[in-house]
């Protein structure tokens, strides 16, 4: 889940590390003026300017890497991460500088420790390791200062470390509130695709995008396309006999065994309505999909399902039907190869096999 966040929001941190380091070099180069203020044109205000210029540099060549490698969670908290080194090790390279206006240096302290936890998008444990530190030696910096008396360097220590403390919690809190919204968006989503009692894909999802994406799929690289059709035979006699409770157990069960019997990631596992389930399996072809449907058929006839004491057992039939979209098959008219005509034909071999007696496979390749 963790994972499936940073990525959902990967491009939101993205944007907001592009607006936090423009505007935050904008004012770090526009500050050279207060070094020319203080120290007047001299060596020591040029190695400031350059030291200004290096973290805009650094800014702005991260800036390029993330363009290049726009998928890279890793490379976008390492960018954030060098820059706010670097931007806050030449911060204190100014104070040390410029050491007569200590209680300007506290405020723009202050606003270090917030950019740093809430503005530039990183882990916040990486954003303490800089932001402590760096209050420390910058209080240890105000502690050389001998004008500085016991009490105001206190003060000022503890207002800082209330800074960090501020900064930490409403970072944490952005962060908590992202992942809640990202997590409920998720399980929406999940909802309006999956059926409820089984975890399979709805028919809803089946129809506006599975199965044409896979149809497309197949046509454009020439791959074949097998459709299973099951339904699991008398069904209405375990409703009828142990009552819809016990019907719901031997779905489940039935669903189980079909995801745990087809490929993850790959195949999908559709609950059509009712008793009835659909399996779309790409890059398959006749033969393995009637292997795949008479192993499923053998091993549901030979489970048995606890319910409340009892134990059920049920069997199933199948209608396999499959297309090749592959270089040399014969062509298939569109009327054929649309999803409704699969399903139907998958659907009208389901049947065939209900006719011949259930608990048995019916096979066909469109040509």
């Amino acid at each position: 889940m963790e994972q499936a966040f940073l990525r959902h929001h990967l491009r939101l941190s993205q944007r907001q590390l592009r607006m936090t380091f423009y505007f935050c070099a904008f004012f770090f180069l526009a500050f050279v003026l207060s070094d020319v203020a203080w120290l007047g044109y001299s060596g020591l205000t040029l190695m400031l300017f350059c030291a200004r210029i290096g973290v805009v540099t650094c800014a702005l060549f991260g800036l390029l890497a993330i363009r290049l490698r726009p998928n890279s969670v890793a490379l976008t908290r390492a960018v954030a991460t060098l820059v706010e080194l670097a931007g806050t090790a030449v911060f204190l390279l100014i104070v040390a500088f410029r050491p007569s206006e200590f209680a300007g240096h506290a405020i723009s302290m202050t606003i270090v420790i917030m950019v740093l936890y809430v503005y530039v998008p990183n882990r916040l444990l990486h954003a303490a390791a800089i932001a402590l530190p760096a209050t420390l030696v910058f209080v240890l910096m105000a502690r050389h200062r001998q004008e500085i008396q016991a009490l105001g360097l206190v003060t000022m220590g503890l207002l800082l470390l209330l800074a960090n403390l501020l900064g930490y919690v409403t970072a944490r809190r952005y962060q908590l509130l992202w992942r809640e919204e990202f997590r409920t968006q998720t399980e929406l989503k999940i909802q309006s695709l999956r059926d409820p009692l089984t975890g399979c894909f709805n028919r809803r999802h089946l129809h506006e995008q599975l199965m044409e994406n896979e149809i497309m799929r197949a046509q454009r690289y020439r791959l074949s396309l097998a459709v299973i059709m099951c339904d699991l035979d008398h069904f209405k006699r375990v409703n009828d006999e142990y009552g819809h409770a016990a019907g719901d157990a031997v779905l489940q069960a039935f669903s189980r065994l079909l995801l745990a019997m087809t490929r993850e990631n790959i195949d999908s596992v559709v609950r059509y309505g009712g008793e009835e389930f659909l399996l779309i399996l790409p890059e398959t072809g006749l033969d393995g999909a009637t292997q795949l449907a008479e192993r499923l058929r053998r091993r549901f006839e030979e489970s048995t399902v606890r319910f409340e004491g009892h134990n059920l057992q049920a069997t199933a039939s199948f209608g396999v039907v499959t297309a090749d979209f592959a270089d040399g098959a014969q062509a298939l008219r569109p009327e054929e190869s649309s999803q409704y005509s699969l399903i139907a034909k998958a659907d009208e071999l389901l049947y065939a096999a209900k006719n011949g007696g259930r608990n048995q496979v019916r096979a066909q390749a469109l040509s």
